[in-house]
């Protein structure tokens, strides 16, 4: 049951489709990558509706190596898109682990190279210096001020 709400929160990424993707969050959903910290619900649900609009259509989606059961599901997924901030194109690989509570997801965790993101996402600076802390703490904080954003035009 669980690994098809996986199935069903990227067949609905694929289709750029976010208020589907947030029907697979359970009320208490924490979500975490190396980019987004401890996002609730709201959070977490605006996140992914701020990325696909911001995508403007150009972003593709693909997931495989799904495994799981009730309680605990992975994969790995894929996004290719335009950087927003240097139109510099990207092809992320992303692990992600989902743990479920009444078949919706309640932990959403996703792992990435930040490293092997950074150098395509900022271009030279992310080669020389995506490894370091200070160059991770300010995209984070340009994220997170993004989403706060994002959230507030909201309502």
């Amino acid at each position: 049951m669980s690994k098809s709400t996986l199935e069903k929160f990227y067949q609905s990424f694929q289709k750029l489709d976010a208020k589907s993707m947030a029907e697979c969050y359970h009320e208490e959903v924490v979500f975490n990558d190396p980019v987004f910290k401890n996002l609730d619900y709201a959070q977490t649900t605006a996140m992914w509706d701020m990325l696909i609009k911001r995508s403007n259509g150009n972003l593709e989606i693909d997931f495989h190596t799904v495994m799981g059961d009730d309680a605990l599901a992975q994969c790995i997924w894929e996004a290719e898109y335009e950087f927003s901030k240097t139109g510099n194109p990207v092809h992320n690989i992303i692990h992600c682990t989902m743990e479920f509570k009444d078949g919706l997801i309640i932990r959403h965790t996703d792992e990435f190279d930040f490293w092997r993101w950074s150098k395509m996402a900022l271009g030279l600076t992310g080669v020389l210096l995506g490894w370091s802390p200070m160059i991770k703490n300010r995209v984070r904080k340009i994220a997170r001020m993004s989403l706060d954003h994002y959230l507030k035009e909201k309502g």
